[in-house]
């Protein structure tokens, strides 16, 4: 299940990054007294009484600016708010209500979603009558908070919770959809092969880097009967220059979101391109969330060929992505249906290693043959020791080892074990999870 989106709104230098900041638990934005320092969306998980959300900070609206920058940071804040399930609006005690205030909660109450209105750097009691002058915006009841004191926090917390969505009821006996997301670089040709799976333009097709702004759900059902919810998603920017910074201006709020909904994302390469900078940040982004995931070059009708050129293109792009060497590479022209009609049925393949169980007995027997094979490495004069193994869920498959110190699991035993799973679970398409548990060190 997703988490639900929280987007943190205002205009320049209002507290916004402090407050996620200490939400995050760690300095993530960077947070100075001067208007624009947060340039750029920034998300992170927090969790409140059992439940998690995520939250969006945002640079600040400036409304009426002309500047290049900030004109840029306000449409990443308009982003923010368009894909938001809420909406918490930032103001400024010390400043009190401003022109800017206004014009933002003018351009809040059009998008019809929840907003909270939070008046921030009430720091002491004497602050707290500077709230009333709030009310103006007709938002509802501010809010006090004080982010550098985390003062407050809670009752915002109550509030937001109080705003968001219901979870839907779980009904087992529903017949699954399909969530499949199509990510990737802008102009890869997400749209084209949304359109060629469907049989139909569906979705509006560019040679415009960033026509689709929006991430698109269509419903589709296969002629085998399997039901799809397709998502085409807004391209992810590469990184672009300003000025004379280099910024990381990632475009990837609606990606994400497609990402952590979805059961299997399909990561578009540009066959001539190869594997950018951008494509190894998207495909992080898939493997981080344990998604199942196909890899897909595209444009290949486009690209000059010669013996083992394709074998040579898959061995490369694996390397670049050699945490995610487990997913299946496909070669396709989305323009004109070279082997796109192979897309589905192996998206169907990795779903299914995603589901994949394993019964008890016949994963330890194989736990055991991999340890007998190959001994875990001493440190110390001590050795790890996997007293069994069992598995604790799927999408992605994950199996917890009761071990008599997680401190001896080593990061190339790990992947060791790992690829001893796949040699003989399978498992391609779908990364796997393993948790330690540590038990009592037994006498020997």
């Amino acid at each position: 299940m997703a988490k639900p989106l929280v987007a943190i709104i205002g205009r320049p230098n209002v507290g916004k990054s402090t407050f996620f900041n200490k939400m995050a638990g760690k300095r993530i934005s960077i947070v100075e007294d001067v208007p624009g320092v947060t340039r750029d969306r920034i998300y992170t998980d927090v969790e409140w009484l059992g439940r998690g959300l995520t939250l969006i900070d945002t640079g600040g609206i400036d409304p009426r600016s002309e500047d290049v920058l900030l004109s840029q940071m306000r449409e990443q804040a308009r982003i923010a708010i368009d894909t938001a399930d809420v909406i918490c609006f930032f103001t400024d005690a010390r400043d009190g209500l401003t022109d800017d205030d206004r014009e933002v909660a003018d351009l809040l109450r059009k998008t019809k979603k929840p907003v909270i209105l939070v008046v921030n750097k009430i720091d002491y009691p004497g602050l707290s009558d500077h709230m009333y002058e709030f009310y103006e915006l007709g938002l509802g009841d501010p809010v006090g908070i004080s982010s550098a004191n985390m003062l407050g926090f809670g009752d915002l917390l109550d509030e937001i919770f109080r705003r968001l969505p219901e979870l839907p009821p779980e009904n087992g006996e529903e017949e699954h959809v399909l969530q499949l997301a199509i990510v990737g670089r802008p102009n890869v040709g997400k749209s084209s092969l949304t359109n060629r799976l469907l049989g139909e333009k569906r979705t509006m097709v560019s040679s415009i880097a960033g026509t689709t702004r929006d991430a698109i759900d269509t419903a589709y059902t296969a002629p085998d009967g399997t039901r799809y919810n397709i998502i085409d998603t807004a391209g992810i920017r590469r990184k672009r220059a300003i000025e004379e910074e280099t910024l990381e201006r990632y475009s990837v709020l609606r990606s994400i979101a497609a990402i952590r909904r979805c059961d299997v994302a399909i990561l578009m390469l540009d066959a001539a391109d190869g594997v950018t900078e951008q494509d190894t940040k998207i495909a992080g982004l898939i493997h981080d969330e344990g998604k199942a995931a196909v890899i897909l070059v595209n444009k290949w009708d486009a690209v000059e060929k010669e013996t083992g050129t394709l074998e040579k293109t898959k061995k490369q792009i694996l390397s670049d992505l050699k945490f995610m060497d487990y997913c299946p590479v496909l070669f396709v022209s989305a323009l004109t249906g070279q082997r796109v009609h192979t897309v589905l049925d192996q998206v169907k393949a990795v779903y299914a290693m995603a589901c994949k169980r394993v019964t008890t007995g016949v994963l330890n027997d194989v736990l055991n043959e991999a340890t007998n094979a190959l001994q875990p490495p001493l440190q110390g004069g001590r050795r790890l020791k996997i007293y069994y193994a069992t598995q604790h869920g799927v999408c992605p498959p994950t199996f917890i080892f009761f071990v008599n110190d997680e401190k001896l699991m080593f990061f190339a035993y790990e992947r060791y074990l790992e690829n001893y799973f796949r040699k003989s679970f399978d498992f391609t398409g779908t990364p796997i999870r393993f948790i330690l548990r540590q038990r009592k060190k037994e006498e020997n």
